[in-house]
């Protein structure tokens, strides 16, 4: 029997008003979707990263897929004068695209796929009782302390040292000459430096306005790849705290089970660990 034929898809570059920034982003869709996707990418990583995985999801689930980028990074502006905050981050900006894809598609469900950063705020974040479903990617309540002792040591000299001093001297953090990949707004370095300093992490930042109450109550999967080392698994698993009126389902992607070298803090959303991408997804 033949391979069934994939619907076409078309991507299109959006803007989307968010308070006090245009965001950009690629809405990549089949004809007549079903479903609606946004994907929160992690800090310092570009849409574009995540821009395969939403062509392969929109096939998968006759889906509408949003990728995009926070303000002042990527396509939707430059860091290096830039006002933006993590406040703005993970909350303002993840806000913004939720409406505008319910403006876009009204009617249809939901889902929030959150890649760290882009998952881990949801619990601070206004209206989520509107989402379908919530997919969590190496998002966590991380801290300093959790790191592998092999790790450790270079998280302090980044948040003690290098990070500080670049981000002061510079008036941004240069994450592309410090092997981090891309430059990050000052306000975003200091605040996230914050959040990993801090036993009590998100929660103990007045910044974000403390957990909406009584919070999102629908189903979330976290997922954690058990060679994460920025944010390992226990870490991941915390972040339930966080949702205590969710419907919560935690797993652990092992490389191995996947044929994979790797997966790490970032590459599970990489072409070539495409082979765990069905898992990500999985009821």
């Amino acid at each position: 029997m033949p391979d069934a034929i994939a619907p076409p898809i078309t991507s299109e570059t959006v803007s989307i008003t968010a308070p006090g920034a245009v965001l950009t982003g690629t809405l990549t869709q089949v004809e007549n979707p079903t479903l609606v996707v946004s994907i929160n990418g992690a800090t310092g990583v570009p849409a574009a990263f995540y821009q395969p995985f939403a062509q392969w999801l929109a096939v998968q689930k006759n889906a509408a897929v949003l990728t995009w980028d926070y303000r002042d990074f990527g396509k939707s502006g430059q860091p290096y004068r830039s006002k933006a905050t993590m406040t703005d981050w993970a909350i303002t900006d993840p806000t913004a695209t939720r409406t505008w894809l319910e403006t876009r598609f009204p009617g249809l469900p939901l889902w929030v796929i959150g890649h760290s950063l882009g998952a881990m705020a949801l619990g601070f974040q206004p209206d989520t009782d509107r989402i379908s479903r919530i997919i969590s990617v190496a998002a966590g309540h991380g801290h300093i302390t959790d790191h592998p002792l092999r790790a450790r040591w270079q998280s302090w000299f980044f948040w003690y040292l290098v990070g500080p001093l670049a981000t002061t001297v510079l008036g941004y953090l240069p994450g592309s000459r410090i092997g981090l990949g891309s430059d990050l707004p000052k306000g975003v370095y200091w605040q996230w430096r914050h959040w990993l300093l801090t036993r009590d992490s998100l929660p103990a930042d007045p910044a974000l306005g403390g957990l909406n109450d009584p919070g999102y109550a629908g189903p979330i999967t976290i997922l954690a790849a058990d060679d994460d080392t920025m944010m390992p698994p226990a870490s991941s698993w915390k972040m339930a705290q966080w949702h205590p009126h969710a419907q919560i389902e935690c797993r652990l992607l092992k490389p191995a089970d996947f044929g994979l070298k790797s997966i790490g803090h970032i590459h599970a959303f990489a072409p070539r660990n495409s082979a765990l991408w069905p898992s990500l997804i999985a009821p």
